[in-house]
């Protein structure tokens, strides 16, 4: 395995050594028509479409019920170990935790005149969640489904709906069914891809259309969120995962080169890259990782993402690998140094930021609370976590005070016949007659 070694000595240095790095962003417009496809499909044959795509690529005999049945879902969550769902538990209640923080209360506030005005903040009525089969359903992607799951019930949305592909033997894997039982939901249906993100926006005779679709996927199931946005809320478009790492001469070798590797065992595309000031780390990184990659099952994902994505990155001052950092805008970043507080109020730009050397990135992927579904591919720049927000929406009140209206009459009336709509201008002034 190669890994990128750079040193870069200013911006415009690294802006001319990073090109590769865009190459990530590409799109395929051959998926792009195939997603169509299959959406104008489950719009035109409903629940037909659904069964023919999953015994097409998920269980080759296939047949409804696509929902399970509360019964099915309970046998499924007694069976698994009682120390797994001890652990589903605990995570639960870390995330639940951090994400009551984040509810917003409506609000008020009265002028003088008498005038009322207001925000008032309603969940969404339904939530379709996807959840990744993972291998064939040999890796259940339980964290997703509580990452999902939690701000959505936090937020007070009252039906959640999860889609999720099947196993070759139609069956959806426990611990999966064990994680939506605990947390009581009881809606769940036997179908992935593209195919169930259509279902979840236009409906079929099973599933019933939700207004807010939440969860990760392949390229298709993403490609498929990213044609019905607008007919639904999504919560992002969410590229390959990815990690940056800030680290000075305190960072641990063996700890920066298990992060990175975190990251590179998802998936080909996923980006690992540490920016450091230390020489010495930046020599003896590249072989630290070719000794701990060659040890994992997925070393030759990780190594094709550490050849392809991955940098290690030497700059002369932590200024330099801050302001790059924020040019990268990355998923998670990781400040290893000896004060990462320091360093947090110069970072503008990332999903998750990670300070000091007991905070890896995967405590946040499962365990300490915060939202692991984050924004990638730089779009840290203006977008945020998925959070309770997410499921979320806000209207305004405007109570009028009769004083507050004849005071405006004039003004509301002159800007509007300034933009040429005179029943705007009519529809103040004829409450000056009465």
């Amino acid at each position: 395995m190669t890994c990128r070694s750079l040193q870069v000595n200013s911006q415009e240095e690294w802006q001319n050594a990073s090109q590769w790095l865009k190459d990530r962003a590409k799109s395929s417009s051959e998926v792009e028509a195939k997603v169509s496809e299959i959406i104008a499909r489950v719009q035109n044959e409903g629940d037909a479409a659904l069964i023919a795509y999953t015994s097409q690529f998920d269980c080759h005999d296939f047949k409804s019920p696509l929902c399970l049945t509360e019964h099915e879902i309970s046998l499924a969550a007694a069976s698994i170990p009682p120390e797994d769902r001890d652990r589903i538990y605990r995570a639960a209640d870390n995330i639940r935790a951090f994400h009551e923080n984040q509810k917003e209360k409506s609000w008020f506030i009265t002028q003088s005149d008498g005038t009322i005005l207001g925000q008032r903040v309603l969940p969404v009525d339904a939530v379709g969640l996807y959840v990744p089969g993972g291998q064939g359903g040999n890796t259940p992607l339980i964290s997703t489904l509580l990452m999902n799951a939690i701000p959505a019930q936090t937020a007070g949305v009252t039906r959640i709906a999860i889609c999720t592909p099947p196993r070759k033997d139609g069956t959806i894997n426990p611990h999966i069914l064990a994680a939506a039982h605990l947390l009581g939901i009881e809606e769940i249906y036997r179908v992935g891809g593209a195919w169930s993100i259509a279902a979840l926006a236009y409906g079929t005779e099973s599933i019933a259309p939700v207004d807010v679709i939440a969860g990760p996927g392949n390229i298709f199931v993403t490609t498929a969120k990213r044609l019905v946005q607008g007919k639904v809320g999504i919560d992002m478009i969410a590229g390959p995962s990815e990690v940056l790492v800030l680290a000075d001469g305190s960072a641990n070798l063996e700890y920066l080169a298990a992060d990175l590797l975190s990251q590179a065992e998802h998936d080909p595309l996923a980006s690992a890259i540490v920016i450091t000031t230390d020489k010495h780390l930046a020599d003896d990184l590249p072989a630290e990782l070719d000794r701990q990659c060659a040890t994992l099952p997925r070393a030759e994902i990780a190594s094709r993402s550490l050849q392809d994505w991955g940098a290690v990155v030497l700059v002369p001052t932590m200024k330099l690998a801050i302001d790059i950092a924020n040019a990268i805008a990355p998923e998670h970043l990781e400040v290893a140094t000896r004060n990462p507080w320091a360093i947090l109020p110069s970072i503008r730009h990332a999903g998750a930021i990670f300070l000091g050397h007991n905070s890896p990135e995967p405590l946040g992927d499962y365990y300490a609370g915060p939202n692991h579904v984050l924004p990638t591919m730089g779009t840290a720049r203006f977008s945020e976590a998925l959070s309770v927000q997410t499921f979320c929406k806000k209207s305004s009140i405007i109570a009028a005070s009769p004083s507050f209206l004849n005071a405006s009459i004039e003004d509301v009336a002159a800007l509007a016949r300034l933009e040429g709509l005179e029943a705007h201008a009519r529809s103040v002034e004829v409450r000056s007659q009465h």
